[in-house]
């Protein structure tokens, strides 16, 4: 893909062509643009058992936490503990994708932009607090820090606040497991329509109690590890971290130099609102297809796609069902990274975003891991076990929430004209 702009689709003006110069994540595979990147080619796996909260009673307790997470190491401009653990992730996030993206605070705080923060639960991490409290203490008992912090806000204003932006939009988007793709598409339309001319877009979310045993009483979480699309698959592990994506105009990449990961070239959505927790086939059919025209390609011109793939039963075959609708018979390579850094909520979109920019950039495919044997119900190339080299030029990311909140983002490979 080249060029500095591009003619609108469906009779919108001119906008600007948005790429992804800086990644900023925090995962249990690897903190960092490169232990990331490493954890995904090498097809680590971060599942282990619980700590973050006591786990006696259940039968398994396996999750993705990450272990070595120091919030002091990446908050300079506010204390950590006045941040709840997804706000502490998202701001450390943020810092990253800034440093990775050749930029200073001050270079951001320059220009207009926008932070825009997906997530699932927030700061039930410290609703998970609070709770335990009162059950324990009585109504009345209250934690003052733990409240000041529950604010799912905190999550795009701390990072706000952290690198002292002013001239600034700041929205937090709670569309549960497809926000990090939300967030990304919010960022990408201001960015082509030049509201803004950067962005820092993702999502973040924390282990908590909450979530674990909402998943577990429905009898989705895996009593080991995750195995998207595996006959034997038995559900998801529950995860944490943050996904942060830096973006701006190409007109801005190219004027300051920058090293261009991707392209973001478009993104779909629906919400069937069909069931509270059941996917359905036809609006992700729908997301994908509205995506591919957002972003002006044929369905054949995607390389591999980033399935949600949580494991799950129902997800998967519903998932690859809506693919082949779109695609056909002859269907891309189709992975989940959720095999390895579980279900991260309201990051999954997010870092599986900052996965395929990686891909596109180093020319590789994730590999699903844990994988013995394809469910002939959701037969696809998972690419199974081991990353495979590819030349890729098109991917297309999946976020597929509860309620029927979907969104599909494609990125393109970026090359700068001859």
């Amino acid at each position: 893909m080249s060029g500095a702009a591009t003619p609108g689709r469906g009779g919108r003006g001119a906008r600007h062509r948005v790429v992804v110069t800086g990644l900023g994540v925090v995962t249990s595979i690897g903190t960092g643009v490169d232990a990331f990147a490493a954890g995904l080619r090498a097809g680590r796996s971060g599942a282990k058992p619980i700590g973050a909260f006591d786990t006696t009673g259940f039968a398994y307790s396996n999750a993705c936490e990450i272990t070595d997470f120091d919030p002091a190491a990446w908050l300079t401009a506010q204390s950590p503990d006045d941040l709840g653990r997804a706000a502490q992730f998202a701001v450390a996030a943020a810092r990253m994708a800034v440093a990775d993206a050749g930029l200073t605070a001050q270079q951001v705080r320059d220009v207009r932009s926008l932070v825009s923060v997906g997530t699932t639960d927030g700061e039930s991490r410290d609703l998970d607090h609070l709770t335990a409290l009162q059950v324990a203490e009585g109504e009345d008992a209250l934690d003052e820090a733990a409240a000041r912090r529950v604010w799912p806000g905190r999550l795009s204003a701390g990072i706000v606040r952290e690198l002292g932006l002013e001239d600034v939009e700041t929205v937090t988007v709670p569309t549960a497991c497809a926000a990090g793709n939300y967030a990304v598409g919010y960022g990408y339309d201001a960015i082509s329509s030049g509201d803004v001319e950067m962005a820092l877009c993702g999502g973040a979310d924390a282990l908590c109690r909450k979530t674990f045993t909402g998943f577990y009483r429905l009898g989705t979480i895996a009593p080991d590890v995750c195995r998207p699309f595996d006959a034997d698959r038995q559900g998801i592990l529950t995860g944490e971290g943050s996904g942060i994506l830096l973006m701006e105009s190409l007109e801005s990449a190219l004027a300051r130099g920058a090293r261009i990961y991707a392209e973001v070239l478009g993104y779909g959505l629906s919400c069937d609102a069909s069931h509270p927790v059941a996917p359905d086939r036809d609006s992700i059919a729908r997301c994908i297809t509205a995506a591919h025209r957002n972003a002006g390609i044929e369905a054949t011109d995607v390389d591999f796609i980033s399935a949600h793939g949580t494991g799950t039963r129902a997800n998967d075959v519903t998932e690859v069902g809506a693919i082949r609708q779109v695609f056909g018979d002859t269907l891309p390579r189709t992975v989940s990274i959720k095999s390895m850094i579980g279900h991260t909520m309201g990051a999954a979109s997010a870092l599986a975003s900052a996965a395929c920019a990686l891909a596109l950039r180093d020319g590789f495919i994730p590999p699903t891991i844990n994988h013995r044997s394809t469910d002939p119900e959701c037969a696809v190339d998972c690419v199974p076990n081991e990353a495979v080299e590819a030349e890729l030029r098109v991917v297309q990311n999946n976020g597929l929430a509860f309620g029927g909140n979907n969104a599909v983002l494609v990125l393109g490979k970026w090359e700068q004209a001859a």
